[in-house]
């Protein structure tokens, strides 16, 4: 039986919905991360310095006293967001930054930036008092397989060009372009990479089958981009690092006619990152890739705790509580090679 001593590990990409729904998702993150990054696609968009510090509350008080966890919270970016609000935001230490989502691109996002040449002066607020930008990167036009790529050439490199001074995170990069686009860039360009765009490409969506709980945007791509993903996450490059981008739905929500976009994998992620490093043979670069790197970019201090994986198989179980109702997290049903020796 192997084992492996890894840093307690970060998720720079998290969402945990509201609600009593927190009461699962926030003790599921904190059961293994030390801390994580909490998108603020609610509803309402969590645009004002009230409403995140409000957010992070709840999440606290989900979390109970029983873990050492961190929440930090970003700014849902759009033309409402007051430069003042971003100014206040440095005087507390939770909130790292703003989210760009393009509206229309993805869940909640209806009150996403329409003009992002309109955030710029925001944008140079954010640049100037040292917030980082997040920054789902999708266009919501064209082939959904190209969208990374065109907003990565349409939007993403005039902004880098623009602001150079500014720290961005492409998040959940799931393409080749967008490997190669981040290793290319300054220092200032980082990205965020989730377990389900490491083990799957879109055979596991659409093969035998449209697979429901498989379905999240950016979309599973073709198994080239998936192979460039991993070797990025492997590649001991610090401008690579975890952020889940785990998404719960309701099973009801996924299983229609209309299913939505989401992959839930918090309680599971540490195990399936594990297993994917593994079977590149690059266990040793696990450690740095959860839980030093994304620390460093965000300019945080590194953890101290340490946990310890264990190669013993453990079965995803079908369901998982989510509220009053229940959730598909991602590989149900599967087994994981690796746990968590709690």
């Amino acid at each position: 039986m192997r084992k492996l001593q890894i840093t307690r590990p970060d998720d720079w990409h998290v969402h945990f919905r509201d609600g009593e729904a927190l009461l699962h998702t926030a003790p599921a993150s904190a059961k293994h991360f030390s801390r994580a990054l909490v998108m603020p696609n609610l509803k309402p968009a969590l645009t004002t310095l009230a409403s995140l510090l409000a957010y992070r509350e709840r999440i606290i008080a989900a979390v109970g006293q029983n873990h050492q966890f961190t929440p930090y919270l970003t700014f849902y970016l759009n033309e409402q967001v007051l430069a003042d609000e971003l100014l206040q935001a440095k005087k507390h230490d939770c909130i790292l930054g703003a989210k760009l989502y393009p509206a229309g691109a993805t869940t909640n996002s209806e009150q996403g930036a329409r003009s992002i040449g309109a955030l710029y002066p925001l944008l140079e607020t954010m640049q100037d008092c040292g917030l980082v930008l997040q920054i789902h990167g999708e266009v919501t036009h064209g082939d959904i397989f190209e969208r990374e790529a065109l907003f990565i050439s349409e939007y993403l490199a005039p902004l880098v060009r623009d602001f150079p001074a500014l720290r961005i995170v492409l998040e959940h990069i799931s393409t080749r372009a967008a490997v190669d686009f981040v290793m290319q860039a300054p220092d200032t360009v980082a990205a965020t990479i989730t377990p389900h765009h490491l083990r799957y490409n879109r055979n596991q969506l659409l093969a035998g089958g449209i697979k429901p709980h498989y379905y999240c945007l950016p979309i599973l791509k073709h198994e080239r981009d998936q192979r460039a993903v991993q070797q990025a996450a492997v590649s001991g490059n610090a401008k690579f690092f975890a952020g889940t981008d785990s998404a719960p739905h309701t099973v009801g929500s996924k299983e229609s006619a209309c299913g939505c976009a989401g992959i839930y994998s918090s309680p599971f992620a540490v195990a399936m990152y594990a297993d994917v490093f593994a079977s590149l043979d690059c266990l040793n670069k696990l450690d740095p890739f959860m839980g030093r790197f994304g620390a460093d970019f965000y300019q945080l201090a590194q953890n101290k705790e340490q946990i310890e994986l264990v190669e013993q198989p453990q079965i995803v179980p079908q369901t998982l509580p989510f509220g009053h109702k229940q959730v598909v997290p991602v590989a149900a049903g599967d087994t994981l090679p690796w746990c968590i020796n709690e």
